[in-house]
């Protein structure tokens, strides 16, 4: 019986930790926690509605990731974000999707690479024609989603997690402006078709270039806000 039940907590474990992970993370893009705000333990197991426990376990993952830091005497704060967080998560991002995409090219199918322009020219072509909200939120996901898929191709793990994490830090610098508007949503669209063309072109030094200058605008916008 001791061991039955030791194999149970052993397996049912990790899916609590990744729980209270993906709790934590919804409620940071959500902002309902903001950077810099110090939090408490049961704070955090008020707003994700899991233990204690859980909690407990969550901080050291959090603390590696550079999501929240212990400050000593004031307890947890959640990551500040400041001028050097911008510089350093867009280099991150820059250095990564760079090599990612010169494989990205010779991996992806032709296939997906249409589905991939319908999805953008989609989303071009019924800009100002719909309910801006709906569609941003649309754009957004394609935005996204296109940049996680140049990552995930690598089929690499350690990657996509360091990526991700580095993706929630991107997301924490002034969301309501970093996400897509009406404003940013053409030139966004209009960049990842350029490097959509560069892909169909099947030259790594194309994609890479036209993916380095689509993500320095991106820099360039969060450092002027």
């Amino acid at each position: 019986m001791d061991v039955d039940h030791q194999e149970i907590d052993t397996t049912e474990q990790p899916n609590l930790r990744e729980q209270a992970y993906q709790a934590f993370t919804e409620r940071l893009l959500a902002r309902e926690l903001k950077p810099g705000q110090f939090i408490s333990q049961r704070k955090l197991v008020a707003l994700t509605g899991l233990t204690l426990g859980a909690i407990r376990e969550l901080i050291p993952r959090l603390e590696a990731e550079g999501l929240i830091r212990t400050v000593p005497q004031r307890g947890m704060q959640i990551a500040h974000v400041d001028l050097s967080l911008v510089r350093h998560a867009f280099q991150f991002r820059l250095f990564l999707e760079r090599e990612a995409i010169a494989l990205f090219t010779a991996s992806v199918s032709d296939e997906e690479l249409r589905r991939l322009r319908r999805d953008h020219e989609s989303v071009l072509a019924r800009h100002g024609k719909e309910p801006g909200r709906r569609l941003l939120d649309e754009a957004q996901a394609v935005d996204w989603g296109f940049h996680d898929r140049i990552i995930d191709a690598l089929d690499n793990p350690i990657i996509s997690n360091a990526y991700r994490v580095n993706s929630i830090k991107i997301r924490l610098i002034r969301r309501e402006q970093t996400r897509l508007d009406d404003g940013m949503l053409v030139p966004a669209m209009k960049d990842h078709l350029n490097v959509i063309a560069a892909l169909e072109s099947r030259d790594p030094g194309k994609a890479q270039a036209a993916l380095g200058q689509h993500i320095e605008n991106a820099r360039r916008r969060a450092l002027e806000l």
